[in-house]
């Protein structure tokens, strides 16, 4: 075997390991804005993924060497694969495919990530091992030694497209450039087995993908304005103009009105009643995890507010695209998770607002007992914890039950819940909706009236 077919062979072998990766992590980080991100979803995509490429693998150890054409063969499995990357996790198309399976009657996520993953996710990921498997048998072929360097090419491959594509192209490119950089990788893995120079067939591989994720595609489309490894950040104007919506993964984070009636009901009633209300012989801490458009109390300068958020890019796109404004002097940011910012921490606060979850699927860790019971620590005596929950009220579903379990598990005493719009708790055809928690820090002896003893004359 001569060098240049070696090289070749774990050229493609790198090229698969790279790719598959990194085309892995794209379809989680999109398919977050439309299913989530649990432990659940994530299993689903990872199974489909590595049965097909066991199955690549498999495949490819059965075809025929010397009846194969196998520079045709590889060139043509980059080619299908470029194609399938950008049908897979083309933004654009994600939305046409997802409002399709809701059209259709299909809510579930699970199930629809699972239509989804065998649907886009599995050709790719079959053509990923038979290419590795391939190239591999050749080597061998010809040197049994080298199968300890197609595994490391492979690993190396994969490791790489995992570190380069979520810590380098996703944040300083974004995540619908990264995918077209994936598609390119793989066109440039095609022109290596290419008989032919055809550029114009790739190139209009390329351009297609990259014209369905360019920035001003799915900005004017969508009001993305940001596209990271976190974060798909929407600016909208709604309500015909008279509002500005911010959207964070496809759900509703935050909103500017100059009508009152238009803002998001909890937010208002914690404005007015929790932050306007505040002492005015004392600078009061306030803390709020979810930092959305830095709206809550955006209105004051005079207490001191810690904003803690994943997203690194949040603070920019609110002051430039959002707010209009730098955030006051006395409004900090802190790029964390919540559950670890408050591990780290040690400070105590008048007022938590606990703002990170979603009509879609809540963050795991942030919907636990022991969640709440850090944040129950984090309060000062005589503070408030406001909790926004979308949930049913009427506890018809297993999660809105377990959810306010979870809460009054730890919130047992001084803990109250509203809700801010209509709904009917009889019918089946209903949504979840906002749902606000509010914990009082204050003492509580724990006493109750009973017909043989009661202080409810002596109370009042």
């Amino acid at each position: 075997m001569n060098k240049k077919i070696k090289i070749l062979m774990l050229t493609a072998i790198f090229i698969g390991g790279f790719a598959s990766l990194a085309t892995e992590l794209i379809a989680l980080r999109q398919l977050s804005t439309f299913v989530g991100s649990t432990t659940a979803i994530t299993s689903i995509i990872i199974g489909v993924i590595m049965l097909f490429m066991s199955i690549g693998y498999y495949k490819g150890s059965t075809i025929s060497l010397a009846k194969t054409k196998l520079r045709t063969t590889i060139y043509k499995s980059f080619i299908r694969l470029s194609w399938m990357i950008i049908l897979s996790s083309s933004f654009v198309l994600l939305v046409g495919y997802f409002v399709g399976l809701y059209l259709v009657g299909l809510y579930n996520s699970l199930l629809r990530t699972t239509i989804y993953s065998l649907v886009f996710l599995s050709y790719p990921s079959f053509v990923f091992g038979q290419i590795t498997s391939l190239a591999s048998r050749v080597l061998h072929k010809y040197n049994r030694n080298e199968t300890g360097k197609v595994m490391a090419v492979d690993t190396i491959g994969s490791v790489m497209g995992s570190l380069v594509s979520t810590l380098v192209l996703m944040p300083l490119i974004g995540v619908n450039y990264t995918l077209v950089s994936i598609v390119f990788l793989c066109l440039v893995g095609a022109a290596l087995f290419s008989k032919k120079l055809l550029f114009v067939r790739w190139s209009t591989i390329l351009v297609l993908a990259w014209l369905l994720n360019h920035n001003l595609i799915l900005e004017k489309i969508f009001g993305i304005v940001e596209n990271n490894e976190v974060s798909t950040i929407a600016i909208l104007n709604v309500d015909k103009g008279q509002s500005k919506l911010m959207t964070i993964n496809d759900t509703y984070a935050s909103k500017l009105s100059k009508d009152k009636n238009l803002l998001f009901e909890y937010a208002v009633f914690i404005d007015e009643n929790y932050i306007n209300t505040l002492p005015k012989d004392k600078k009061s801490k306030i803390l709020i995890l979810g930092a959305g458009g830095f709206t809550m109390g955006r209105n004051d300068d005079v207490n001191d507010y810690t904003y803690v958020d994943i997203d690194k890019s949040l603070k920019d796109i609110a002051e430039k695209n959002f707010l209009g404004k730098k955030l006051g002097a006395n409004k900090k940011f802190v790029v964390n998770d919540a559950n670890q910012f408050l591990n780290e921490n040690k400070e105590q606060y008048d007022l938590i607002v606990l703002d990170s979850y979603s009509a879609r699927t809540p963050p795991l860790s942030l919907a636990t007992v022991e969640y709440f019971r850090r944040v129950k620590a984090h309060t000062k005596e005589g503070g408030i914890v406001a909790i926004n929950i979308a949930a049913y009220p009427d506890f018809s579903d297993a999660y809105s039950t377990h959810i306010d379990n979870t809460i009054r598990t730890v919130f047992t005493q001084n803990l109250h819940s509203q809700i801010f719009q209509n709904f009917n708790p009889w019918s089946d055809d209903k949504t979840e909706i906002s749902i606000l928690y509010s914990w009082f820090n204050r003492p509580n002896s724990g006493e109750i009236y009973t017909n043989n003893k009661s202080r409810l004359s002596l109370d009042r």
